[in-house]
């Protein structure tokens, strides 16, 4: 959940990737702590957010305990309230299922930057937090090695560290979650789905 000028944005994080310590050599902490990465080796919870390619800031989650640095990349999300502030705020591909299936298109559509690095994601005053989710079967879940790393030398390629949901099953989830509690289903409470 994100709050941008007293607009909620909220979506559902369907693909991740772990990188897990200084022995992973596809993460940033594998030459030790630096001002970029520091955040990584403070209590989990917390946002550790950097730019890459000199234009795409990326979100991670740190997600082991102090000293020891870890974090998840959020690679993708579904979109569920402030839609309108997500599109202002990222208006290429808006309305398709590929607008924010990619880690810098959702740190666009929800105004993120490095000044929200070490944001307290457990928070719940922070204006960038995890808040609990829906459940999603084991089954459905894809686990494969992880995307863009072929810097890396084996075999930090071949890890199986990426999770993702697939589109479609992402937004039967969400759906049938909405029903359960009594909530509308439509084309307006659920873009992107097919839905009339």
């Amino acid at each position: 959940m994100r709050e941008v000028d007293g607009i909620l944005l909220r979506a559902v994080i369907y693909e991740t990737e772990a990188y897990q310590g200084q022995n992973d050599q596809a993460c940033h902490a594998r030459r030790g702590a630096t001002p970029r990465c520091q955040v990584m080796f403070e209590d989990a919870g917390h946002a550790y957010i950097y730019f890459t390619y000199g234009m795409h800031w990326m979100l991670n989650v740190v997600c082991e305990e102090k000293g020891t640095p870890a974090a998840v990349l959020i690679r993708a999300v579904f979109p569920l309230e402030g839609l309108a502030q997500m599109q202002a705020l990222r208006p290429t591909l808006a309305g398709t299922v590929k607008w924010l299936d990619g880690p810098a298109k959702l740190t666009q559509a929800l105004g993120l930057s490095g000044s929200m690095n070490g944001a307290d994601l457990c928070d719940p005053e922070s204006g960038l937090r995890v808040e609990t989710g829906i459940c999603v079967p084991s089954e459905m879940i894809q686990i494969t090695p992880r995307i863009g790393i072929k810097y890396a030398p084996e075999p930090w390629q071949s890890m199986h560290w990426r999770w993702v949901v697939a589109y479609p099953k992402m937004a039967d989830l969400i759906g049938q979650a909405r029903i359960r509690e009594n909530l509308p289903v439509s084309k307006e409470t659920l873009p992107l789905t097919g839905l009339p």
